[in-house]
């Protein structure tokens, strides 16, 4: 660490090869932490969490039972030990606009914490107004809805892909309030959606039919390619390709922080990694992920970090793998059954699970502990500093004198 802020401080490395490097530390040393609650108001199974990025702050929960929960991150009492509250629910008994059926999916808004958009098995997409708790806009469907996804970079559209029951992804106008476009080419249900983040137009879909298409939105055509495990022939058109991303459902999507890779989960126990310019099958292999979900499986890819790694619910924990290496580096054991979702913190290296268990877990780095020698010398002097975390210690000795 001291080599890094004295090279970061002579200009002799880049300010950013610190921060990576610690931010790599901190994920590392990820464990659940005793001294942090998440209120629990979910009376059943948790399938979705996302957090804004605009402060970081706020973090939105859906379940099984239909309730929509807001919660404040934040450690408003500067203690030690604390819970992060709930400051807002949409639930049966305060809302008559609540969601009849399982959420399966809630995102904040990209630009602006005073909006966001939940789905739902009652096959409904509703617009909530954060500051009323009523929502402002709300899509039909002929079927449920597993999934939805707003593109974290589009300034120049408004659209949300929408994944349902029905083969065909539905593309849904924030600013006209209707479905103004349908993405054919699907022979099984969407089970997820994905816009890139690094082009506004491009989406990835993943469905039962085993095969992920990666879409231009702005073509009136069909998608780009479909991907194939087997690195086979990309020349095809849509409508001929027979390629396959997984050997069962495919159902978790997810792309890297710079949008130049794509990873993917199926029911097959496997993960791949993909190149989303190519669509080719960069063939790491991260052994097997058991993976039994008939639905979407929400996971997720740590940001700033050198190497970045994979975050993935696998039974009662999430799994932590190298994203390029393949290493699976630890299991995150807390929950009583199976996780669903999580979310990674990038501000602060943290991790956020939410299980059938009822319970949102949150997984937070581990500060360096006073080594055994240091605390016997500090025994010795009183113990006076026992309890002081060697970064802020002084580095003089008055032994020295």
């Amino acid at each position: 660490m001291l080599s890094f802020l004295y090279a970061r401080q002579s200009g002799l490395d880049d300010p950013v090869r610190l921060r990576r490097a610690e931010s790599t530390r901190r994920v590392l040393s990820l464990e659940l932490n005793h001294n942090r609650d998440v209120d629990r108001i979910h009376g059943n199974g948790i399938n979705t969490l996302d957090i804004e990025v605009i402060d970081g702050r706020y973090m939105l929960s859906g379940g099984s039972d239909g309730v929509i929960v807001i919660y404040d991150l934040e450690n408003n009492s500067k203690k030690p030990q604390y819970t992060c509250k709930a400051i807002c629910t949409v639930g049966r008994s305060v809302c008559r606009h609540v969601h009849k059926f399982s959420v399966e999916t809630v995102q904040w808004y990209p630009h602006d914490t005073g909006m966001f958009v939940s789905s739902s098995f009652d096959k409904t997409m509703k617009v909530w107004d954060t500051e009323t708790l009523k929502p402002a806009e709300e899509f039909q469907f002929d079927g449920n809805v597993y999934c939805h996804h707003m593109s974290p970079v589009a300034r120049k559209h408004s659209l949300v892909a929408v994944g349902t029951k029905d083969p065909k992804v539905q593309l849904c106008d924030l600013k006209s309030g209707s479905r103004i476009h349908i993405l054919q080419g699907h022979r099984g249900e969407i089970l997820s959606v994905r816009w890139s983040p690094r082009y506004d137009h491009i989406l990835a879909t993943a469905s039962t039919d085993s095969r992920v298409h990666i879409w231009d939105v702005r073509r009136a055509s069909g998608s780009l390619f479909t991907l194939d495990q087997h690195n086979g022939d990309k020349s095809k058109t849509s409508s001929e390709a027979v390629n396959t991303a997984h050997n069962g459902r495919v159902n978790g999507l997810c792309f890297t922080a710079d949008g130049l890779h794509l990873l993917t989960t199926g029911t097959d126990d496997r993960m791949r990694l993909w190149n989303s310019a190519t669509g080719e099958n960069t063939l790491v292999n991260y052994g097997k992920v058991v993976n039994e979900s008939r639905k979407g499986l929400k996971f997720t890819v740590s940001k700033g970090c050198s190497p970045e790694f994979v975050f993935v619910p696998c039974g009662s924990s999430v799994a932590v793998y190298g994203l390029h290496s393949g290493e699976l580096i630890t299991m995150l054991r807390g929950h009583y059954n199976n996780v669903d979702c999580c979310e990674f913190h990038p501000d602060y290296q943290e991790l956020y699970s939410g299980g059938k268990d009822c319970n949102i877990l949150a997984w937070v780095p581990v500060l360096r502990q006073p080594d055994i020698e240091d605390e016997e010398t500090n025994s010795k002097r009183g113990g006076t500093q026992a309890a002081i975390n060697p970064a802020f210690e002084d580095a003089w000795s008055s032994d020295e004198d």
